[in-house]
């Protein structure tokens, strides 16, 4: 199959030619159609297959192509090369060079079918390489693993509008339950990318947002988000998943929902099923590749969305101090350009709740540490999300290295655990200790855990809820430390995807 597909040549197309062979090792798998005799001529010469042939003719083209370039120096043979490869590859992406000196009304002639324009300005040929996902040398070849194609082509921008253009009817993008900054901004994001190609779509969650800079960013940004309990599942033909990669775990979707996206940086359990899966784990948040591709789609961030996912980013990295990719710092710097300062210090800055005080209050006073471990049960809680802003701050005390923070409320215990500069793997440590009773899982520095309480809130009189909780949650979270897994040295394996 024709993965990539020049329709015309000139300078543009050359250097896209070139630039092509060198990043991917000389393998080809690009076809030139020109009528251009130097062109064919130069092309050939570089082993480039090359059919001399009328680029704006249909019938010259080869049966399938992922990738669609046009780039002819003549505007209007270049807007009736879109138009025809539009007609011909419905699922295709397509970049289209403008050419020279072209109309506002061939722009927008070529805008009309195109995913991404590009203009004859400078650096096009880097510009159009970026565009279509060729620039292999970005992030972690493991994380490419996650998002390439059986034959290992990596076109994940082309995919994904492929994917999208798929569907009859609106998409619904499904963040996690109480659903975190990086959660939020993916899934607003995620939608934008969808809508820019005409397909509705509404971003939506579960369980609710109680962190206050988490609702701060909701209501400064004017967010739209829906809640899952208002959402009829038959009204959207399509489902996409952000920050998270199975439906049913840790999301109000009824387990084994059919999925068709799924844009992650969590490293998967197990099977992940979807037209389009985009996992790359050694990405320090979701909202980087969103805004990755937001960039490579053309496509410019309201503002809001922009300081949304820049908050994101700057959140899963703990401002860029944990588990942070050189990705994160460039989709970073890109946003801070449209993003509003202003409204970005005030999410930061919320008035602290009594209840996160208390929290913090109570996993200091309960610690109990053991080595550089240090674990504390605060009791009832009246905010999940509070436990999670304990266990970041006990990092704080001297000689502790990881922490996990854990409470009960409606009927559900719930831990947060973080690690720094430990040697154990937290995302795995809870998994061993409280998976095989409720759900636990997450990164290597960053996890979280529900168990429910069960049969442990039929306590007797002479007893506290609060210490049958520790004795039990201890117990399995300390018997799991004694043979704690440890951070892994790379990524980890690929897992199947359906």
């Amino acid at each position: 199959m024709t993965r990539r597909l020049l329709l015309g040549c000139s300078a543009v197309g050359n250097a896209l030619v070139e630039r092509t062979r060198e990043e991917r090792g000389g393998r080809d798998d690009l076809v030139a159609i020109t009528d251009d005799t130097g062109w064919a001529s130069t092309l050939r010469d570089r082993n480039v297959a090359t059919v001399e042939a009328d680029p704006t003719d249909p019938g010259t083209y080869p049966d399938a192509a992922a990738v669609v370039l046009i780039a002819s120096d003549d505007p209007d043979r270049n807007v009736a090369a879109a138009r025809a490869a539009r007609e011909r590859y419905p699922d295709a992406m397509i970049v289209a060079h403008l050419g020279t000196a072209p109309t506002d009304e061939q722009r927008a002639a070529v805008a009309a079918v195109a995913d991404r324009v590009v203009d004859p300005v400078a650096a096009v040929a880097g510009r159009v390489f970026e565009a279509v996902g060729l620039d292999r040398g970005r992030g972690a070849d493991t994380d490419a693993e996650f998002a390439r194609t059986d034959d290992g082509e990596d076109e994940r921008p082309a995919r994904l509008l492929a994917a999208l253009r798929r569907l009859s009817g609106p998409l619904l993008v499904v963040a996690h339950d109480n659903p975190d900054p990086d959660a939020i901004a993916s899934a607003i994001g995620l939608a934008r990318v969808a809508e820019s190609i005409g397909v509705d779509a509404d971003a939506c969650y579960g369980g609710e947002i109680a962190h206050q800079e988490n609702r701060a960013m909701v209501n400064l940004l004017d967010i739209d988000l829906r809640s899952f309990d208002g959402v009829d599942l038959d009204a959207y033909d399509g489902i996409a998943l952000v920050d998270h990669s199975r439906a049913g775990i840790n999301d109000s979707l009824p387990e084994g929902h059919p999925i068709e996206v799924v844009v992650d940086h969590h490293p998967p359990r197990g099977p992940v099923a979807g037209s389009f899966v985009d996992i790359r784990p050694g990405i320090g948040a979701t909202s980087t590749l969103i805004a990755e591709y937001l960039s490579r789609y053309g496509i410019e961030p309201e503002r809001d969305l922009a300081t949304a996912l820049l908050y994101g980013i700057r959140i899963d990295t703990k401002d860029f101090t944990r588990a942070t990719a050189t990705d994160d710092f460039e989709a970073a710097a890109a946003l801070l350009a449209h993003a509003d300062e202003s409204t970005l210090e005030r999410v930061e800055s919320p008035s602290v709740s009594p209840e996160t005080l208390r929290v913090l209050a109570a996993a200091i006073e309960n610690r109990d540490v053991r080595g550089s471990v240090a674990a504390s049960c605060v009791g009832e809680i009246v905010d999940r999300d509070a436990l999670a802003q304990a266990a970041d701050r006990l990092l704080d005390l001297e000689g502790v290295t990881a922490t996990f923070v854990y409470g009960y409320m409606d009927g559900v215990i719930y831990g947060s655990a973080r690690a720094r500069g430990a040697d154990l793997d937290a995302g795995e440590l809870l998994r061993d200790a409280l998976d095989p009773v409720g759900s636990a899982g997450g990164h290597a520095v960053m996890a979280g855990a529900q168990v429910p309480l069960g049969i442990l809130s039929e306590v007797p009189e002479s007893e506290s809820l609060s210490d049958v909780v520790e004795a039990f949650v201890a117990g399995r979270f300390f018997e799991a430390l004694d043979d704690a897994p440890a951070q892994p040295t790379g990524f980890p394996p690929e897992f199947p995807t359906d």
